[in-house]
């Protein structure tokens, strides 16, 4: 069926591309999953400023802070707000790069969002290998 307009007729077909035509790139996935990450970091900044407010307000309730951190779901939470604090960053010098004119092609655009990927997780571990040594 033919959609009919002022200058003539038009095949009935999508208007744009969508995920059937287009298969999900890393460049795209890592475009989204960023967006994410800033968006958790808001999230993290209620536990920051929960932090915070623990340790002006005096030791019982710091004390009651780092108990609830020392949880298996505090610490999934802080093993998580590391992660996306890392990996919002290393999306942030992707970005940086490119804002420099540099790294366009396909093969770099690739590199990179794969290379981002890679360096928040390792970063994350690093981090938690850190602390972890450091008996916190």
């Amino acid at each position: 069926m033919a959609v009919t307009s002022g200058h003539g007729v038009r095949p009935n077909r999508p208007l744009s591309p969508h995920l059937q035509i287009y298969s999900p790139l890393i460049n795209m996935v890592m475009s989204i999953v960023h967006r994410m990450t800033g968006a958790a970091l808001y999230a993290g900044s209620l536990l920051l400023a929960w932090w915070l407010i623990a340790a002006a307000t005096g030791p019982d309730y710091y004390s009651y802070f780092l108990s609830w951190c020392d949880t298996w779901f505090g610490k999934l939470v802080l093993l998580g707000y590391t992660w996306v604090l890392m990996h919002h960053m290393m999306g942030g010098i992707r970005h940086l790069i490119w804002d420099t004119g540099h790294g366009y092609d396909l093969k770099t655009v690739d590199l990179l969002s794969w290379g981002s990927l890679a360096a928040s997780l390792l970063l994350t571990a690093i981090v938690w290998v850190c602390v972890a040594m450091g008996g916190a």
